[in-house]
Protein backbone atom coordinates (compact mmCIF):
# COMPACT_ATOMS: atom_id res chain seq x y z
CA UNK A 1 0.00 0.00 0.00
CA UNK A 2 1.38 3.34 -0.80
CA UNK A 3 1.90 5.87 2.54
CA UNK A 4 1.12 9.16 1.19
CA UNK A 5 2.87 10.77 4.12
CA UNK A 6 6.66 9.20 3.17
CA UNK A 7 6.09 9.86 -1.02
CA UNK A 8 5.13 13.64 0.32
CA UNK A 9 8.04 14.03 2.14
CA UNK A 10 10.06 12.55 -0.34
CA UNK A 11 8.15 15.33 -3.54
CA UNK A 12 10.65 18.15 -4.64
CA UNK A 13 8.84 20.35 -7.14
CA UNK A 14 10.25 20.09 -11.07
CA UNK A 15 12.85 22.93 -12.10
CA UNK A 16 11.32 23.60 -15.04
CA UNK A 17 8.32 24.62 -13.09
CA UNK A 18 10.38 27.20 -11.21
CA UNK A 19 12.06 28.83 -13.63
CA UNK A 20 8.84 29.03 -15.24
CA UNK A 21 7.84 30.68 -12.41
CA UNK A 22 10.68 33.20 -12.51
CA UNK A 23 9.87 33.94 -15.77
CA UNK A 24 6.65 34.49 -16.04
CA UNK A 25 7.15 36.69 -12.70
CA UNK A 26 9.65 38.84 -14.04
CA UNK A 27 7.76 39.68 -17.72
CA UNK A 28 6.19 42.94 -17.63
CA UNK A 29 2.69 41.78 -18.79
CA UNK A 30 -0.24 44.17 -19.99
CA UNK A 31 -3.47 43.73 -18.71
CA UNK A 32 -7.14 44.35 -20.93
CA UNK A 33 -6.47 48.27 -19.22
CA UNK A 34 -3.33 48.70 -20.75
CA UNK A 35 -4.54 47.53 -24.13
CA UNK A 36 -7.47 49.36 -24.54
CA UNK A 37 -5.73 52.77 -23.18
CA UNK A 38 -3.30 52.19 -26.00
CA UNK A 39 -5.60 51.41 -28.60
CA UNK A 40 -7.86 54.72 -27.60
CA UNK A 41 -4.66 56.72 -27.72
CA UNK A 42 -3.85 55.70 -31.04
CA UNK A 43 -7.56 56.47 -32.42
CA UNK A 44 -7.17 59.50 -30.82
CA UNK A 45 -3.64 60.18 -32.66
CA UNK A 46 -5.48 59.50 -36.33
CA UNK A 47 -8.53 61.83 -35.50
Amino acid sequence: MINFEEELKKFHPSLEIGEAEEAIKKHDLSDMVDIIVGVVKESEKKE
